[in-house]
């Protein structure tokens, strides 16, 4: 039992980084679109992760030190802090779109506008962060999410052509749809899967697990299980709006819309399930990205921080949590759509993703520090043809945004 639960963290990350709000509408979104002529950016992206936690998580494990600790003794004060900087506004922002999804889903099931439930949202979360183990914090909300496995059980209620679907397998731009905003929904969905709080909080959960060299085997475990996991949560809902949205030309621009072929495949029973699990990965999501903004401030500033201290001997962690959190609520309490902020958020992740990759890239390759725990070659090859994708989608996310109108 207590391997299963040493799994925890693992798809905790994945359910509420992988399958977060950003996941949930930007896979229907380009299955409502395009079909399944985009799912191989979302096994690149599985992928992706898989290489860039890895070397996170083991690094944590090896050296006892997170992400930002590292970034700022490797790139120094003033480098660090530009990253530091960008990190936390991407974060900043993804976190506006988490607890807009966590009211978004509130309203789904009641009907009520989201501008009532953002402000509980957002206290919600400061509640659990500041009194909830991290332990339960992990078990709880990454077990629940696996109600989410409603949209591939969907996938056979829906009694599908499987042949057709195997053709929307090969890649192609659609002849209604501009090539510019083909590859725009191409970053946004690499960018989905390799969001950079996902290692914030996977390398700082580990020290907050208190991993070692010998944990190792559990850090990849989780690796290889939960990503995977959220992988093919995310594939099955792109597949659920090609068979029931697609066909109708319905634009996805609602999450009643993405939980439609659920509805359709199902009735109420699958409703309920999908609802747990939407509202515990995107819950998940925004306690990840809360700790996350905690986690690289103090890291950087080397303040006392983890879940692992109580409030009082780690204040400014803490502080910067409420702080982060009071300017979400107040972000989208504007009127802001947190659809949009969704997906601008899920883009300029893949613009921010080589600030905190290369570092990570480069220390796990260096031998005096990780000793015999270095990349090895096929994980180095990896790291490297990684390096390059994430280059190439950060520096081609702006011009597609200029150019396809932002997806539209």
């Amino acid at each position: 039992m207590s391997k299963l639960f040493a799994l925890a963290l693992g798809i905790l990350t994945a359910i509420g980084g992988f399958v977060d709000i950003g996941d949930l509408v930007t896979n229907a979104v380009v299955g409502s679109r395009f079909g399944l002529g985009l799912v191989w950016v979302t096994i690149l992206g599985v992928v992706g992760i898989c290489v860039y936690a890895n070397m996170a998580g083991r690094v944590a494990a090896v050296s006892g030190r997170a992400t930002f600790e590292i970034i700022r003794e490797r790139l120094g004060a003033r480098a660090g802090m530009a990253n530091l900087v960008a990190s936390f506004l991407i974060n900043l922002l993804t976190m506006c779109a988490e607890i807009g999804g966590v009211a978004l889903v509130f309203q789904l099931v009641t009907g009520i506008s989201p501008l009532l439930w953002i402000p509980l949202a957002g206290f919600g979360v400061w509640i659990v962060v500041w009194r909830a183990k991290f332990s339960a914090l992990e078990n709880a909300t990454g077990l629940l999410g696996l109600g989410l496995i409603a949209f591939s059980v969907a996938i056979f209620l829906l009694h599908p052509n499987w042949g057709q679907l195997g053709e929307q397998l090969i890649p192609r731009i659609p002849v209604t749809e501009d090539p510019s905003t083909y590859w725009y929904y191409a970053v946004g969905l690499f960018g989905a899967a390799m969001t950079p709080y996902e290692v914030f909080f996977f390398s700082s959960g580990g020290i907050e697990e208190k991993w070692t060299a010998k944990s190792i085997g559990t850090m990849r475990a989780n690796v290889f299980v939960g990503f995977p996991l959220g992988g093919i949560l995310s594939i099955s809902i792109a597949v659920c709006a090609t068979i029931v949205l697609l066909p109708q030309a319905i634009a996805v621009t609602s999450l009643s819309q993405v939980a439609l072929p659920v509805i359709q495949a199902g009735g109420t029973i699958a409703f309920a399930f999908l609802v747990v699990g939407m509202a515990a990965a995107v819950f998940g999501a925004a306690l990840e990205t809360t700790l996350s903004s905690g986690y690289t401030i103090a890291q950087y500033f080397g303040w006392s921080w983890g879940k692992f201290r109580r409030p009082a001997k780690a204040a400014r962690f803490h502080l910067v949590m409420l702080a982060g959190l009071i300017i979400a609520v107040i972000v989208l309490m504007t009127g802001v759509d947190p659809i949009a902020v969704t997906e601008f958020s899920v883009v300029f992740s893949a613009i921010a993703l080589p600030l905190t990759y290369i570092p990570i890239l480069i220390v796990s390759n260096d031998r005096g520090y990780m000793g015999r725990f270095v990349n090895g070659r096929v994980s180095n090859a990896l790291g490297i043809v990684f390096l390059v994708v994430i280059l190439v989608a950060s520096i081609a996310a702006i011009p597609l945004m200029i150019i396809s109108g932002a997806g539209q």
